[in-house]
């Protein structure tokens, strides 16, 4: 259920980011600017991280373990904007003046987030079992 939300989320805002390098200059100096905007924020970020760390514990299989690994990633987000917010945004505007990397990681994230909605919205494949002829309907069973 979780990729099938972050998937597309990832996707969609890697793919802006990317294509607006300049707004995402001029919206981090304007998010830095209010220390009030990045702890309110922060602490979204990190509930949000905790719940998906909370809820999904899983660590088998390529999309669980990115799943797992971008909760984990998202609630330190979450605590370097709630706690060092400095830090955050040294990081965040090296990274933006880094052109090249800025696409190409946002191009690596774009990847990611189809994989996980791939994987999200697409029926696992079973194979049909067949049931004993003498075997007993599903009736609800009583207390």
């Amino acid at each position: 259920m979780f990729a099938r939300v972050m998937g597309p989320y990832l996707a969609i805002i890697a793919a802006t980011a990317a294509l607006r390098p300049n707004d995402m200059r001029a919206m981090l100096s304007a998010f830095e600017s209010d220390p009030l905007w990045s702890w309110v924020t922060g602490a979204f970020i990190l509930l949000f991280g905790l719940v998906v760390i909370a809820l999904h514990p899983y660590w088998r299989g390529a999309a669980a373990i990115i799943v797992s690994g971008l909760g984990w990633l998202v609630a330190l987000k979450g605590l370097f904007l709630v706690a060092g917010s400095h830090t955050y945004f040294s990081m965040a505007n090296s990274a933006v003046d880094a052109m090249g990397w800025w696409r190409a990681g946002a191009a690596v994230e774009v990847l990611i987030g189809l994989y996980l909605a791939y994987v999200g919205w697409n029926p696992a494949r079973t194979r049909p079992m067949s049931q004993r002829a003498t075997s007993a309907p599903d009736l609800p069973r009583t207390a």
